[in-house]
């Protein structure tokens, strides 16, 4: 891998090392991280996992969760560590702008910079970098940086298991487009190395709480529009929805899925109104880039199938948007 000698140069003795990911950690920036975390300690060095914010309570399985700082909730203690830190890792994104309130101290540091992640038109230029949008996770990544590092015998169950969980939803459980022969490598030697793949799949996919199933129930019913002839399908869900249901952060994961399961449509989004801010989630089968489509329209990006954006208009504005954009630009691209 690129940079990997000059790495293994400079952490050749202990240093202070930050890793930190993208706001609203997924199973994959946050299995990325805590795989990370885990093999650098072995060789001595003082580890930190920081994350711009709180995650959904089905990552919290993942060892090495009960070491990381949040950083809403001890921001001063945070800002101390990326400020004294030798090394900051950045994982799964590649601006700054991702990490929410970190970007200022991130961006500053004194430390040098190792990027690994899988997203395209990187802004970070790091001093060790490991960016590949080749690559189906950042896990994956993470996986191969370990393996050209020191070899496969530094990976231990705990770490397995977090590769496997960043891999094994990044790929959407191997569907994705992104899923080559390699990955089935990948994840056939992390079982072989421990990975329990029943019990990640069981803790990440079948640990709903019921008033999420209740959700899940009434957004179906009653939040999914679909444009038959656009071959369109998307939800809104409201602030209101969270406090009527009583939603986490990670409840709403994966309803657009379910959108883009629905025979005959090759484009699905959810809109989210939560906390004063409007999120969009974007996904595709085929040829429709979502990826340019949040880029140009919502101030995204993401992967071609995959991406997500945001909206400073209200809900019923965004909604109007994303509806008028249909006519505009997705029903007249050819969507094979």
């Amino acid at each position: 891998m690129q940079d990997i000698q000059a790495l293994k140069d400079y952490l050749n003795t202990p240093k202070k090392i930050v890793i930190t990911t993208h706001a609203n950690p997924d199973a994959d920036a946050l299995g990325s991280s805590l795989g990370l975390h885990h093999f650098l300690v072995q060789f001595g060095h003082k580890v930190t996992t920081i994350v711009p914010n709180s995650y959904p309570d089905f990552l919290e399985w993942m060892p090495g969760n009960h070491l990381v700082v949040n950083y809403e909730k001890s921001q001063d203690v945070a800002d101390a560590l990326i400020n004294d830190a030798d090394l900051l890792f950045c994982l799964d994104f590649s601006g700054f702008g991702r990490i929410k309130r970190m970007k200022e101290v991130a961006s500053n540091t004194p430390a040098k910079i190792a990027l690994v992640d899988h997203h395209l038109n990187p802004e970070i230029i790091p001093d060790f970098n490991f960016w590949n949008d080749k690559s189906a996770a950042t896990a994956e990544l993470i996986y191969d940086l370990i393996n050209n590092y020191s070899g496969k015998d530094s990976i231990n169950q705990d770490i397995a298991e977090c590769l496997y969980a960043g891999i094994m939803t990044d790929t959407g459980s191997f569907k994705h487009p992104s899923t080559t022969s390699k990955i089935h490598r990948t994840v056939a030697e992390l079982i072989d190395l421990g990975a329990d793949v029943n019990k990640v799949s069981r803790f990440i996919y079948d640990t709903n709480s019921l008033e999420r199933l209740r959700f899940l129930g009434h957004a179906l019913a009653q939040k999914l529009e679909v444009d038959e002839i656009a071959r369109v399908a998307y939800f809104i869900i409201e602030e209101g929805d969270f406090k009527d249901f009583r939603l986490k952060q990670g409840d709403t994961e994966g309803l657009v899925n379910y959108a883009l399961s629905i025979k005959g449509i090759a484009v699905a989004a959810i809109i989210i109104e939560r906390e004063k801010e409007i999120k969009l989630s974007f996904r595709s089968i085929g040829d429709f880039a979502v990826n340019k489509f949040a880029e140009e329209y919502f101030n995204g990006g993401g992967h071609k199938n995959a991406a997500g954006g945001s909206s400073d208009l209200s809900l019923k504005e965004t909604e109007q948007k994303f509806k008028d954009l249909i006519e505009k630009d997705i029903l007249n691209t050819r969507i094979k």
